[in-house]
């Protein structure tokens, strides 16, 4: 069979599609690609084996990473890889995915290039698994609340309270919410013995949360996004109760294939890229928005946390 024949056999899945059309513009790790197509590591990697093999791909290790890139292809081959990226960008038009695709590749390229970032990242992934002394997550909480704007806050999703506790530390009045009824209790009784009485706790869904518009200087939404049916929903909620100057903070899990969540969490949703809570923030109407992945467990499934940050225009 001729390269062409191959290389064509090989188009018939969007996947590989979608990956030829990334790697044709940038040389890439598998955990750029991972993170741009929104797959788990596993059904990438025997994509990109089946690609390699086939010879359109070549990599490199660098580090701990290792990098695909389109291969330098000889005179025989070169015309035929032509047709090959022109079969490409015809196909491209009918998966819906590339346009997603395309945005999350600028990201991922934003994020490389950001030495600092990379740096945080990769401390955020193993802080609070190492003994450091001095260092907790407590401890940076305990920090940042002190240069937190007072304020009312809304802590949509509040379970157990350890957050909604922390928060009430410096705002002014913390409304919190949660659809459980024995999750409320606890928390509210927990909340009084250990003397906060700027708390209300209101039992409510995420995707109509009993708060009036425009009536709250800070939205929080955390480990809360995975468990709704539908996330947009919520984000347009936060807005509606986020006053004009306010902020909204998610904190999810990134994208992941931890199928048996869904049995042993109660998750509605296998975490989201990047891209996906950008989409969901830009719809509902918020500016200025920011994404970091601000840590990583180190047991398996190696959970990641995604974190958002966006502001509702004066």
């Amino acid at each position: 069979m001729t390269s062409i024949l191959k290389w064509l056999k090989l188009l018939a899945d969007p996947t590989r599609v979608r990956i030829l059309r990334i790697l044709r513009k940038e040389k890439l790790s598998v955990a750029e690609i991972q993170n741009v197509l929104g797959m788990g590591q596993s059904r990438i990697s025997s994509h990109l084996a089946q690609l390699k093999s086939s010879g359109l791909l070549k990599d490199e290790r660098f580090g701990k990473n290792i990098y695909y890139e389109i291969i330098e292809p000889n005179e025989a081959e070169r015309e035929a890889l032509n047709r090959i990226f022109a079969v490409i960008d015809s196909a491209s038009e009918e998966i819906p995915e590339c346009f997603e695709d395309s945005e999350a590749l600028k990201l991922a390229l934003e994020k490389r290039s950001d030495k600092a970032r990379a740096y945080f990242d990769e401390l955020a992934g193993n802080f609070g698994q190492k003994y450091v002394p001095g260092r907790s997550w407590k401890s940076l909480a305990e920090m940042l609340l002190q240069i937190m704007d007072p304020g009312i806050v809304a802590d949509l999703g509040s379970g157990e309270g350890t957050l909604t506790q922390l928060l009430a530390q410096r705002a002014t009045k913390v409304i919190a919410i949660d659809s459980s009824n024995k999750m409320i209790s606890y928390a509210s009784e927990i909340s009084q013995d250990n003397g906060y009485n700027n708390i209300e706790y209101r039992l409510g869904d995420i995707q109509s949360p009993p708060i009036d518009d425009d009536t709250v200087n800070l939205t929080i939404l955390s480990q809360a996004l995975h468990h709704t049916a539908k996330p947009q929903i919520a984000i347009d909620e936060a807005f509606r109760i986020t006053a004009p100057g306010g902020r909204v903070v998610i904190l999810d899990l990134l994208r992941h294939d931890f199928e048996q969540a869904r049995e042993l969490y109660a998750d509605v949703w296998l975490g989201f890229t990047e891209i996906e809570l950008i989409e969901y923030l830009k719809n509902a109407g918020f500016i200025s928005i920011q994404t970091a992945i601000v840590d990583k467990e180190q047991k398996t499934p190696h959970f990641e946390t995604l974190m958002a940050i966006a502001l509702k225009n004066k």
